[in-house]
């Protein structure tokens, strides 16, 4: 058991989402008191989202970890007014939220070309310094990577999700028949007919006690904030993780996952979700499916079924529940079309949303002209009064 763990370890440690660094803005240049120079300003430290990095390419490249703006130019009699120190740019994937190493949030990188500042640069001296430079800022920073994806993948290990995401996308996830297949996230492209590219991504299978980081815990878990929608993925004929662990039906399945997002962030359990039922292709799959269906359409009558700790707080109701079985195909070509659906649906009613509070916007900004403008003349109407 201590050789597979070191062997996770080691498959996972090629994947990082997360990674500290030492960076520190350039000291401001030196002053020419006698003709009353200004030096230069530091460099600022930058970190700037780009296409084809990962963290572990950061760290590669730059093994000491230290990012360290350009000092400020010194004040001379050739050029009284030094030349500004040269900016740093730490190039990241997109997906990243910068904090300080308190938890501080400094920003995040959601696109392509965004831009965080981490240290800015120090001033140069002046007269009103007393011609004495300062220095940059210093500090260190942890870039945390969240996979942003249209739609994220939640199950426990062994559900089948890495086989699922291979037959819906042009993934190839590693896909074994024993627990914690999954040691890194895996993305998925779903393609349609018109074009259109939903985003999947596959992610590290769950355990009982997740929230409190147990097993993959908020390696997993941090990862489903930024997807658009959940794909929750059950074996039909239960779960169970080891043989001294308790067996779980697919209903006590259901419930433990959304209870472990609800710990872990309250708000996860508010996504708009989908369950795939997988494994149809086991015997007595049909039976199964139909009681796991009546036990969700009205999940708090079969509460009794699943210990105290393991009731949510609120049931999720799927948007659809879509019997698939990765091994055979049954099913995927129907959970693409409710994939696409879903996904269309949200969209739309943002977009709509969206419309509305434009509308509201502009409705407030004209009554507020209206009365500015009322206000602005109404000496004007009341000396028209007293004239006739």
């Amino acid at each position: 058991m201590v050789y597979i763990s070191r062997s996770c370890f080691r498959k996972y440690g090629n994947f990082m989402d997360n990674l500290r660094l030492y960076v520190r803005g350039g000291t401001g240049g030196m002053a020419l008191p006698r003709l009353g120079g200004h030096g230069g300003n530091g460099g600022d430290v930058w970190v700037v989202a780009t296409k084809n990095m990962t963290l572990k390419k950061i760290k590669d490249k730059y093994p000491l970890k230290r990012f360290l703006g350009g000092p400020g130019g010194n004040s001379s009699v050739r050029a009284l007014k030094g030349e500004r120190g040269k900016d740093e740019e730490i190039l990241a994937p997109v997906g990243i939220t910068v904090t300080t190493d308190n938890g501080r949030s400094i920003g995040e990188l959601n696109a392509e070309g965004d831009r965080v500042l981490v240290a800015k640069g120090g001033s140069g001296g002046t007269p009103y310094t007393g011609f004495e430079p300062k220095k940059g800022q210093a500090k260190h920073i942890r870039l945390d990577l969240k996979l942003i994806a249209d739609l994220g993948l939640v199950g426990f290990p062994n559900a089948g999700k890495s086989s699922l995401l291979t037959a819906l996308s042009n993934a190839s996830p590693e896909i074994a028949s024993y627990a914690f297949t999954t040691l890194r996230p895996e993305i998925g492209k779903l393609m349609y007919q018109d074009y259109k590219q939903i985003s999947l991504a596959d992610l590290p299978g769950l355990i009982e006690g997740a929230h409190m980081n147990r097993g993959m815990g908020h390696k997993f878990l941090k990862h489903v904030e930024r997807t658009k929608q959940l794909l929750f993925v059950v074996d039909v004929s239960g779960f169970q993780l080891a043989s001294k662990t308790p067996f779980r039906s697919a209903f006590e399945a259901v419930q433990l996952l959304t209870k472990e997002l609800e710990l872990y962030k309250e708000e996860l359990v508010s996504k708009p979700a989908l369950l795939a039922v997988n494994k149809m292709d086991l015997p007595d799959a049909e039976d199964k499916l139909e009681e796991l269906k009546e036990q969700l359409q009205n999940p708090e009558e079969f509460t009794n079924l699943l210990p105290d700790d393991m009731i949510p707080n609120h049931f999720i109701t799927f948007r659809h529940v879509i019997p698939v079985s990765a091994l055979t195909g049954f099913g995927v070509d129907h959970l693409k079309s409710c994939i696409r659906l879903s996904l269309d649906e949200c969209a739309t009613r943002e977009t709509s949303t969206e419309h509305q509070e434009k509308l509201e916007a502009l409705r407030h900004q004209y009554q507020e002209a209206f009365v500015r403008n009322v206000d602005k003349n109404l000496p004007l109407l009341k000396g028209v009064g007293r004239t006739q």
